[in-house]
């Protein structure tokens, strides 16, 4: 089972950005599928999470980020607007059986991660 993140990149500040995972090896259609953040000398943080049919955002990307999921093709994405140079950091995409177990940061499976940098 691997998910593979793609999409980030270098953007200006209010720029967007959109992050793909994708999923294989199995069918995540029923995972919880979710987003975290890692900056430079900062804790791994919670950014956004869906289930089937309830999603979840940090506050402070709420009404900026929005998490949806593609089960044909598996994958799941983050469109990212209104970027701000605070969200500079890698991001990782998680799965997990249940969305509570992946807003909490247990997924089982995680992504190898993707370099977003916002510039001011």
């Amino acid at each position: 089972v691997q998910l593979q993140a793609s999409g980030g990149g270098l953007v200006q500040a209010g720029g967007s950005l959109r992050l793909s995972c994708a999923a294989s090896g199995r069918t995540f259609s029923s995972y919880g599928m979710g987003w975290f953040r890692q900056a430079p000398g900062k804790e791994r943080e919670f950014v956004a999470a869906l289930g089937t049919r309830t999603t979840y955002y940090a506050d402070s990307v709420k009404g900026r980020f929005t998490i949806s999921r593609d089960n044909a093709k598996n994958t799941v994405y983050l469109q990212m607007n209104s970027l701000k140079p605070e969200d500079t950091a890698v991001y990782y995409c998680s799965a997990g059986a249940t969305l509570s177990t992946v807003v909490e940061g247990r997924g089982s499976y995680w992504g190898q991660g993707t370099l977003v940098t916002v510039s001011s």
